[in-house]
């Protein structure tokens, strides 16, 4: 089986242009409390579709998805990190079919879901 982490760049690494010119990158960070009854199957698939779907759309420069580890009482279920080269690549990301498709899955399966987007 394939390990629930992937591996990503410093996220909040500025990154360089064609010119050699340093640029902020955007983080977009989402995390993913299932609800109690979601069986372990499902969790996966949606994991793995998570994952899918950084193959599919264009201005990703890394991602990263996997199940928490720790399991604190404060801990989320599951949570993904991507970088995107700018706003206009989030934006797009953001109304992609594919990633509205596999959003409404996990929100389906969730008691909560929490995000936030910065530059770094």
């Amino acid at each position: 089986m394939e390990s629930p982490e992937s591996s990503i760049d410093s996220p909040n690494d500025s990154r360089k242009d064609a010119k050699g010119q340093s640029r902020k990158v955007l983080t977009h960070i989402v995390v993913w409390k299932y609800r109690a009854d979601v069986p372990q199957a499902a969790r996966e698939e949606h994991v793995a579709r998570l994952r899918s779907v950084s193959d599919v759309v264009p201005g990703i420069e890394s991602f990263s998805v996997g199940f928490d580890t720790v399991h604190l009482a404060r801990s989320y279920d599951t949570g993904l990190v991507a970088v995107f080269r700018d706003r206009a690549a989030l934006d797009a990301y953001t109304v992609h079919p594919e990633h509205v498709k596999v959003a409404d899955l996990g929100g389906g399966l969730s008691d909560h879901v929490a995000s936030v987007d910065f530059e770094g």
